[in-house]
């Protein structure tokens, strides 16, 4: 998550940055923030294309973990139910004459 939080602070630093470069340029209100957003957006684009991979490798590896837990959790579950539901059918058989 590391790699998360730097692209993070990236992604801000840079429209930071825009917004200031804009500011002194004379831009005010809803136009710098509008001019801030697409230009912070495409500068980022071009160069923090490292960074925003190794997010999304560390976002997939994460995902792909969460997935196997979910998985064996459903087979240890699985593992239970046929004792649990093979009790619950012997109490609840009638009995025959």
């Amino acid at each position: 998550m590391r790699s998360v939080l730097i692209y993070t602070l990236a992604r801000l630093a840079l429209f930071g940055a825009t917004a200031g470069v804009l500011f002194l340029t004379g831009a005010r209100g809803f136009l710098l923030l509008a001019l801030a957003i697409l230009i912070s957006g495409i500068i980022s684009f071009v160069l923090l294309s490292r960074q925003r991979d190794a997010v999304s490798s560390s976002v997939t590896r994460r995902a792909a973990r969460m997935r196997e837990n979910l998985a064996a959790g459903a087979a240890r579950e699985d593992d239970d139910e046929p004792a649990s539901s093979a009790t619950v059918r012997e109490e609840n058989r009638e009995p025959t004459a």
